[in-house]
């Protein structure tokens, strides 16, 4: 039965999730906010809210395991596994953009607050605050770098009517669905990890991680097939800045976070290495299937490993 609740709550997580972002951007565009300021938000928040729910409701859970390891899961997921696939599917990757200098260096900076701050162990309430000015210094980034960023914006939501009454009812629908369907997710998983007796990280790092990632796999697909993959890098990038910034420190400041360093000492490594691998392949322009390739095979590894030594 836990099984059937965390898919349906994971489902109803992600669809309110995709209300407040289409929500958000009918009422930005009603204020004539800039297209490209409304993309550069959703690039660093909009994908991200899902892994942003799960964690909050685990930490105020107590579950400090859950909310860590769905951060540490999407991280290294977004990169290997659905960068892995948008290289594999699209036909050619030629960003106007510089992703290198001006996108994934960026994904180093909240990773590396990360690692000093779990140095004890734990992950308080003011390193939460400085992971939350990290997430500021990015978005202050890009709102003036803003005129670069590829985003696409709902056409239909140009030539509607706005309704005040019908978003704020969407939008109430969809922090319901996204905040009971996080709390319904995180006591279910938590009971799965009972059930067949591995730790809670474990759970965190591949089903809540993977559950969260849902959106970014599938836009990124979507973006690859449409030839439009330049979107997917920016959109995971930025989804990962706010992974390790906003969420982690969102998730701390609601309560100190454990965690067990040495025990989980390679999922933390797996998480830091794709993080350079992205740098690596932005910086040299690998956008190609051998990257692809080397990105899937660190993906094997990981899930290998979480299933070899679970963890328990």
């Amino acid at each position: 039965m836990d099984y059937i609740i965390f898919m349906l709550s994971m489902a109803a997580l992600i669809y309110g999730a995709h209300l407040i972002i289409i929500e958000g951007e009918r009422i930005a565009l009603h204020y004539n906010i800039s297209q490209f300021v409304i993309g550069a938000t959703l690039i660093a928040l909009g994908t991200s809210l899902p892994e942003m729910a799960a964690s909050i409701a685990a930490s105020f859970h107590h579950k400090s395991d859950l909310a860590v390891s769905n951060i540490i899961g999407s991280v290294i997921l977004n990169i290997s596994l659905v960068l892995g696939v948008v290289f594999l599917l699209a036909k050619k990757i030629s960003p106007n953009r510089d992703l290198f200098s001006k996108d994934s260096a960026w994904s180093l900076f909240p990773i590396f607050i990360f690692i000093l701050s779990i140095y004890d162990g734990k992950i308080d309430f003011f390193e939460g605050f400085l992971l939350l000015l990290v997430m500021a210094a990015y978005l202050l980034f890009l709102s003036k770098d803003a005129k670069e960023i590829t985003s696409e914006i709902d056409e239909n939501l140009l030539k509607e009517k706005f309704n005040w009454p019908k978003s704020l009812l969407l939008l109430a629908i969809g922090f319901a669905f996204t905040v009971k369907g996080a709390d319904f997710a995180i006591e279910s998983a938590s009971n799965i990890a009972k059930s067949l007796g591995v730790s809670e990280w474990v759970i965190g790092l591949l089903l809540v991680a993977f559950g969260t990632s849902l959106p970014e796999l599938i836009v990124s697909i979507v973006a690859a097939l449409k030839n439009n993959a330049d979107m997917a890098i920016g959109n995971i990038i930025g989804s990962n800045v706010a992974n390790l910034s906003i969420v982690l420190g969102i998730a701390a400041i609601v309560n100190p976070l454990h965690i067990d360093v040495y025990k989980n000492l390679f999922d933390i490594s797996a998480a830091v290495m794709v993080s350079i691998m992205l740098i690596f392949i932005t910086a040299n322009k690998l956008y190609n299937k051998s990257a692809g390739i080397v990105l899937l095979t660190t993906t094997l590894l990981v899930l290998y490993h979480a299933f070899s030594k679970g963890h328990l």
